[in-house]
């Protein structure tokens, strides 16, 4: 058998040895390799097979890394990486210590961005290009590949209308593939579809209007059409636009069938496609994604004023359990965080109960709407944060760890962060009654702790913690789901140590329970606070805070996440390296006694 033309190449350099003819079976051997990878190691499968030919393309025809190249989101950049000195190291991706799931500038002068929230590339390639340009550096190609979830999004629009009024070298690779996570909504991928099956441009092409020299669309699976077109356009100047047609989960019958499943699809049979079954019996813990996801339908049902809004994760965050029930009330509005932020809020104006799901991570774009639009008006809407803390092998870009530090200034909001499935599904019940002022409920991801979880309602107090557990030295203070955490480290205490440490549960990160913090200061001269956000400005700063206006001068340890940021891995690994696992809060409570 002669020897793969993959194990050759371990730069574009030496891709651009080989001729044309050669391309295909370099595409062959890369969509295997992917495969082969991904279905022992996880990871983003499909949209990495969707584009092995434009990788292979764009690498052969410009001179990388000096001609730069972002992709955006960077979902897709496995065979970019692959072909850039990293293939001897991929089994390595998204594993503590390895590789990044996403481009990232510290790991590879060819990751000329650092990408992982989508709708960034054509405002960084912007501003590389018109760097060049002050350079005096003429020669220098800048070229931005995004997908047509990602360009219907505000940023990318931002983006698109300054360059096209600049004479920037630069080119936009649309990758249309009609579907993100979920399939792409909205007026814009509507308009792309009729280009595609028109075959070509609608009369009035946006991207015309917008003074850019548009081609296309060709087919992303045709490498000679692609270099014949890229190598064209390299020769060209200023703002152009590439529309390019490809299937995501290329090559692979099963993921090409259910690209929804097949984004991440965890482990599979690299033959078949078939995804390794995992334990599905009754008594495993739901995700907590699908408690939030099926109390709402069961709130709904209920409640003729409660809607659903998204920004473009209806199954990420199971919204999609209301959009099959109500689809009048559940709004996937795709990748636009402000406008689900004001959308939720112009409903509650109306007397609407938005609830408004969007993970930790990307509230992040919509800050300013969540102050100016929703809080400054006392405006009810629920935001449902997903994916709150450390999320694991996405890493540093996906971590939902600054929220709590980020909202808790914010005036008329208040802060709950659920200890487990039942409270979570408590807030939500409390939350629609009737709430005066905001909430953001923020919970983490993957599967909780209750395995019968589904309860009758009871309706919460505002800002009332609940005691875990008594004690008579230490007194530890825990948020959110850590409240587990704290109890397996106590629970692993020697047993004369036990009844020294007290265990609050607060919940409430604000208003915070004033009431009993003044008994545990009166009571306590050590108190240890425990949290998966960030630990400057978060939840412990709260308690240090309260303590300050007070007078108290207890000692006070926080536990959280550092003043950095997180790389990926494993979640139980990174709470162990920040902390906050249950052996290092035991740890810390042992070396307080």
């Amino acid at each position: 058998m002669p020897e793969k033309l993959l194990a050759h190449i371990d730069t574009p350099e030496d891709l651009r040895k080989l001729s044309p003819e050669q391309l295909p079976e370099v595409a062959a051997e890369l969509r295997d390799f992917i495969i082969d990878i991904v279905s022992v190691k996880e990871g983003h499968l499909g949209a990495s097979l969707g584009v092995v030919e434009l990788t292979i393309a764009l690498h052969y025809v410009f001179n990388t890394p000096l001609d730069q190249l972002v992709w955006d989101v960077g979902h897709q950049a496995y065979g970019h990486k692959i072909l850039t000195g990293r293939k001897n190291i991929f089994h390595t991706n998204r594993q503590l210590g390895g590789i990044s799931g996403f481009p990232k500038r510290g790991e590879s002068i060819y990751d000329t961005f650092g990408t992982g929230h989508s709708s960034t590339s054509i405002s960084a390639v912007l501003g590389m290009a018109m760097a060049s340009a002050i350079k005096g550096d003429t020669g220098k190609q800048h070229i931005a590949v995004i997908g047509d979830a990602s360009i219907a999004s505000g940023m990318a629009f931002e983006g698109l209308n300054h360059t096209g009024v600049t004479d920037a070298n630069i080119l936009i690779i649309l990758n249309d593939n009609a579907i993100g996570i979920d399939p792409s909504v909205g007026a814009v991928k509507e308009y792309l579809t009729r280009v595609k099956t028109q075959r070509k441009p609608a009369q009035h092409n946006i991207v015309k209007a917008l003074n850019f020299d548009y081609s296309g669309p060709v087919d992303g699976h045709d490498l000679p059409a692609l270099i014949s077109e890229l190598s064209r356009l390299k020769e060209l100047g200023g703002p152009r636009f590439l529309h390019i047609v490809t299937t995501k989960g290329k090559g692979l019958r099963k993921a090409e069938e259910n690209q929804v499943l097949y984004h991440a699809p965890g482990k599979f049979d690299r033959i078949t496609g078939e995804i390794v079954k995992k334990d599905t019996a009754y008594d495993l813990p739901p995700k907590y994604q699908d408690v939030f996801g099926h109390t709402l339908v069961e709130l709904a049902g209920n409640n003729e004023k409660i809607v659903g809004i998204t920004p473009a994760m209806p199954t990420g965050s199971s919204l999609r359990f209301m959009m099959d029930a109500f689809p009048e009330r559940a709004f996937d509005v795709g990748i636009a965080e402000q406008h689900a932020v004001t959308l939720a809020a112009g409903m509650a104006t109306q007397g609407l109960i938005p609830f408004c799901n969007i993970y930790s991570t990307f509230l992040q774009r919509a800050y300013d709407q969540v102050i100016h639009d929703v809080a400054l008006q006392g405006l009810p809407v629920i935001f449902c944060l997903d994916r709150a803390g450390l999320v694991g092998e996405d890493g540093a870009t996906h971590h939902g760890v600054f929220d709590l530090a980020f909202l808790r200034c914010i005036p008329n909001l208040v802060i709950y962060a659920p200890a487990d499935e039942t409270d979570l599904r408590n807030i939500m019940y409390t939350a629609q009654l009737g709430l005066r002022s905001p909430i953001a409920i923020r919970y983490p991801r993957g599967r909780g702790i209750t395995p019968r979880w589904k309860t009758p309602f009871r309706k919460l107090e505002t800002g009332k913690a609940k005691t875990l557990k008594d004690g008579n030295r230490i007194a530890v203070l825990s948020i959110g789901n850590m409240a587990h955490n704290t109890t397996l480290a106590i629970e692993g205490l020697p047993d004369d140590n036990k009844p020294a440490v007290a265990h609050y549960d607060m919940q409430f990160v604000k208003p915070l329970d004033e009431a009993l913090l003044h008994r545990i200061f009166t009571k306590f001269g050590i108190l240890v606070t425990v949290e998966d956000g960030c630990i400057s400005g978060g939840f412990g700063s709260a308690i240090l805070e309260f303590a300050a206006t007070h007078g108290y001068s207890s000692n006070i340890r926080r536990l959280g996440i550092p003043d950095a940021f997180i790389s990926h891995g494993k979640v139980g690994e990174l709470q162990e390296m920040t902390g906050i696992s249950p052996e290092k809060i035991r740890q810390a409570i042992s070396s307080l006694l």
